[in-house]
């Protein structure tokens, strides 16, 4: 009760001191706090042990005395700071530190502090606030900056020496509250921030007092290990919240959400505008900032796979990740950070050649991703696509962000798309649906998307923001130059997305420039390639130009025209023509005048060439002469052609027909597979011009063709005939429009049966896709009633499903039926209903592979000696006993003589079972002994 009377009495003085009673009752207040610290163990200890609960409400009432002796001590220094007195001022440190001292015990052990810990709480949090207050009064009072000292009295009445004392003083004031302020902040963090006030007050204090004199007092204190405590802090709750949300199996409620997420938000935002005041030291620990970011944006993925963290997500996206991307800013935004320095950051994040393959994603709880230290990010494949996602944030925000970081990103753009061909990787971007603030009227909300859409509006965005820089646009336009060609099919789509937006907003003299570049490429690329290799580098550059010359102004698609058009006489100018048309060049988008020199260029040269070859295909010498280019060329144009250009039926005539029956007869007299190759191609496309001409369906010339097809793909079973058999089933498809007559005794007739027995016995998926299509198409235009003519008992579909050698006939119509019924509704679904679908196709595929290639035994490759010969055994070709070779010629020749027997047959008695029989199992017997053809011929 003594005591407590003292500081009763010392209060009163407080408030009409003079220095030298202040000197006296400072001295009374260290002393005081220093007793208290001393006796509030013990206290404490006895009240546990004894229950002694008066002596302990004693000496709480004791201290809150204390506590307001602390507060009016602060308000008097406050009212005339203490400057001159050396003595005086050293009394103040200790009672300052002494105080603070106490403050910080007696929060640290506030839940030992039973009855009256809410009246201390209070108290401690006015003593800190009004310490607070003392060490901006004294600031302000000596002006301090970086530049100096300056003091409202003259300064010429102190000397130097005084003002270095006077401001190494008030930085040791600041710098020990700073410092009690810091630890009490990671105290009062604990258990989720249950201390909401002293959490408030301690971290506002720090960041207010490191504002000081624009960040003067950094240098004095350890402002790296503050920043990277807040980030520790921030990542922790985000932890704990995790960890309580794994375990729960229903939806987690939106107030929850955001109850978890709001002391991490003031977390990051206290550590955001310390880093923006104190660059220098922030970026010491830019690693530990740019972690906590990556942390935020890969647990938004997380949390958006699972419908019951929705309401997660949507906080996560709201709260948490605008102030992520900010950190990022802090570091790579202030011009005042070197080039170095931004760079370095940047390689960091997105450093490598994308996630390495030999790992797959696996799915762990969501804590874990928060269990990740720095040296643990470049290797950890669980962060990748948080740094993806991170990545395309800076894309978004690039305009924000200035000359020098746009070319570090431009620079970082490989490794966007080293990461996007990881399977993990774009399967989540076609598949996962992130939440997406929409600020549209009345009101702002979330609409749950695809990543994918996200990635090429990045794209674009950074695209607009290189243009206005000539080094960076030279990066990007490298770059996009550079993967024109990508093989991987979902960056190649994202890459002609970029350029179309290209060519429809830049300025045509830039449009012309890229499409004269890559007109020199083609033409480079096509000295090298066959042109009729669907998958050669030849083809895919023509495709990518004839996609991107569909979105191109109409001049620059002339401009393309009329080069090819000068570069007649260049050796590669027809294999460039033909690539281009095959590809879909936009022919009909060319200005009038041209598109009809180009229409009659075309009909032309396809006169031209089949007038040459009338009455025989002269296939030797269009070999000798054509040399690196095209056979046929103006067939391959005009069969193109027809895709895109309105041609009269008057400008093609029945010579096309005859033209047909020349290169069947050609077929047969060549002499080599190689020339039987280029007229089975030349077949094709010839085929394809009369499917798209029904003038020429119709035509009684017609029958000669049909019945030389019939003649050449049913009494012939060279496999080099595939080239021309996905034509073949649009040229059926095309005999719709023909009038038939449904008569054994009509030779048309029978020949049409017979192919569409070929095309139907077919096994292949996307032969029978073709055959059926065409079927289909022909079945909804005949007027043929008996449609069960051109179906063989050995149809594809007559197979059970099952075994695969048990046919039904019965079988095929039904199945036949649901198919027609599958591409209706094929036709209509959305791609919304398409993608859930193709999505467990995919997985059900990959875990079939999975557990066809895990149940393949490997032998030990130690287990034989082996002899390696000098030359490597890809370049050698073994040569088979030349009894094999003779055992496969008898098998090809027993196979043409059934294959006649059966025809001679069928002339006999079209239809009986065992006729139907023995046709099944030749057909089998062609398989296998096709397969053992491809055996023989390949390279072992």
């Amino acid at each position: 009760m003594l005591n407590k009377s003292i500081l009763c009495v010392a209060g009163k003085y407080l408030e009409r001191h003079t220095p030298s009673s202040l000197n006296i009752l400072l001295s009374l207040g260290s002393k005081a706090s220093v007793w208290c610290r001393k006796h509030l163990k013990a206290t404490l200890a006895s009240t546990e042990e004894s229950q002694e609960e008066e002596h302990s409400s004693m000496f709480f009432q004791l201290v809150l005395e204390l506590l307001s002796f602390f507060a009016g001590s602060f308000s008097a220094l406050a009212a005339s700071p203490v400057l001159e007195q050396k003595m005086l001022m050293s009394i103040v440190e200790e009672f300052i530190f002494e105080q603070l001292s106490l403050t910080k015990d007696l929060i640290s052990e506030i839940k030992r502090i039973q009855s009256d810990s809410p009246k201390v709480l209070k108290s401690a949090h006015v003593v800190l606030s009004d310490g607070i207050k003392l060490c901006r009064t004294y600031f302000q009072a000596i002006n301090l900056d970086s530049c100096g000292m300056k003091t409202d009295a003259d300064e010429r009445s102190m000397d130097r020496e005084s003002v270095d004392n006077v401001k190494e003083h008030v930085i040791n004031i600041i710098k020990c509250t700073i410092d009690n302020l810091y630890e009490l902040g990671i105290f009062a963090a604990k258990d989720g921030g249950s201390l909401v006030s002293i959490l408030n007050v301690s971290w506002k204090g720090v960041l207010s007092l490191l504002q000081l004199g624009n960040g003067v007092l950094a240098v004095k204190v350890d402002v790296a290990d503050i920043i990277a405590t807040l980030f520790s802090l921030a990542t922790e709750s985000l932890r704990c919240a995790a960890e309580s949300w794994s375990s729960h199996k229903e939806e987690v409620a939106t107030a929850e959400a955001k109850r978890a997420f709001f002391p991490v938000k003031f977390y990051l935002n206290c550590a955001l505008k310390i880093s923006s005041q104190c660059l220098c030291q922030a970026l010491t620990v830019y690693k530990e900032m740019a972690l906590c970011a990556l942390m935020i944006s890969t647990f938004s993925i997380s949390l958006s796979k699972e419908t019951r963290f929705k309401a997660l997500s949507e906080a996560l996206a709201e709260f948490l990740e605008p102030t992520s991307i900010l950190l990022i800013h802090t570091l790579l935004k202030p011009v005042e950070v070197k080039h170095m320095s931004k760079l370095l950051i940047l390689d960091w994040l997105f450093a490598g050649q994308g996630p390495p393959n030999s790992t797959h994603l696996k799915d762990t709880n969501i804590d874990e991703i928060f269990t990740f230290k720095c040296e643990d990010m470049p290797r950890e494949k669980m962060l990748f696509l948080g740094r993806v996602v991170l990545f395309l944030n800076l894309l978004k925000s690039s305009p924000d962000l200035g000359e020098d970081v746009s070319l570090g990103i431009s620079l970082k753009l490989g490794w966007l798309f080293d990461c996007l061909v990881d399977e993990d990787i774009y399967s989540l971007i076609l598949t996962l649906r992130v939440p997406v603030l929409c600020s549209l009227p009345p009101r702002a909300e979330f609409v749950w998307q695809s990543i994918f859409p996200s990635v090429s509006h990045a794209l674009k965005t950074f695209m607009i923001v290189a243009s206005s820089s000539l080094v960076c646009w030279e990066a990007v336009e490298f770059f996009l130059l550079e993967n024109f060609l990508q093989p991987h099919f979902l960056v190649w789509e994202i890459v002609m997305d970029l350029w179309y937006f290209f060519v429809r907003y830049a300025e045509i003299e830039l449009i012309n420039e890229i499409i004269d570049k890559l007109y020199s490429l083609l033409k480079f690329i096509a000295s090298s390639e066959p042109v009729l290799m669907p998958s050669s580098a030849l083809r895919k550059m023509a495709r990518s130009i004839s996609l991107l010359l569909t979105y191109a102004p109409p001049s620059s698609i002339d401009r393309i025209y009329n080069a090819i058009v000068a570069d007649e006489r260049s050796p590669v100018s027809s294999t460039i023509y033909v690539a281009l048309l095959i590809e879909g060049f936009p022919l009909n988008l060319l200005t009038d005048k041209l598109k009809l020199f180009a229409t009659q260029r075309i009909v032309t040269a396809y006169y031209s060439f089949i007038d040459k070859n009338d009455k025989k295909l002269l296939v030797d010498n269009m070999l000798s002469s054509c040399g690196s280019s095209v056979i046929g060329a103006p067939v391959y144009a005009l069969s193109s052609a027809l895709q895109c250009l309105q041609i009269s039926s008057s400008e093609i005539n029945v010579k096309t027909l005859k033209f047909a029956v020349t290169i069947v007869h050609g077929y047969r007299s060549a002499t080599t597979d190689t020339l039987k190759m280029s007229c089975c191609k030349l077949l094709g496309q010839t085929l394809a011009i009369i499917s798209n001409l029904k003038h020429l369906c119709v035509s009684d010339e017609i029958a000669e063709v049909i019945l030389e097809l019939q003649t050449l793909f049913c009494n012939s079973d060279n496999i080099l005939l595939y080239q021309c058999k996905s034509d073949l089933a649009i040229f059926m498809a095309a005999l719709g429009y023909m009038e038939v007559i449904e008569d054994e005794e009509s030779a048309t007739t029978s020949a049409v049966w017979q192919l569409y027995h070929v095309l139907l016995r077919e096994r292949h998926w996307a032969f029978i896709h073709l055959a059926l299509t065409g079927f289909g198409y022909f079945a909804a235009r005949t007027s043929c009633n008996q449609l069960w003519r051109f179906v063989p008992g050995d149809a594809a579909l007559s197979f059970n499903i099952d075994t695969g050698i048990e046919t039904d006939e019965e079988r095929f119509m039904p199945e036949f039926k649901g198919f027609l019924q599958f591409l209706e509704k094929e036709a209509v679904a959305s791609c919304d209903d398409q993608l859930p679908m193709l999505l467990k196709e995919g997985l059900t595929l990959k875990e079939t592979l999975s557990k066809k290639v895990s149940s393949i035994k490997l032998e030990d490759p130690c287990s034989e000696m082996m002899e390696i010969d000098s030359e490597p055994q890809a370049n050698k070709k073994r040569k088979l006993p030349h009894e094999i070779c003779e055992g496969m010629a008898l098998l090809h020749s027993g196979l043409k003589v059934m294959g006649d027997g059966i025809a001679q047959w069928q002339k006999q008695q079209y239809d009986s079972t065992e006729l139907r029989t023995f046709s099944t199992h030749i057909s089998c017997l062609k398989d296998v002994i096709a397969h053992l053809t491809g055996l023989t011929g390949s390279e072992l």
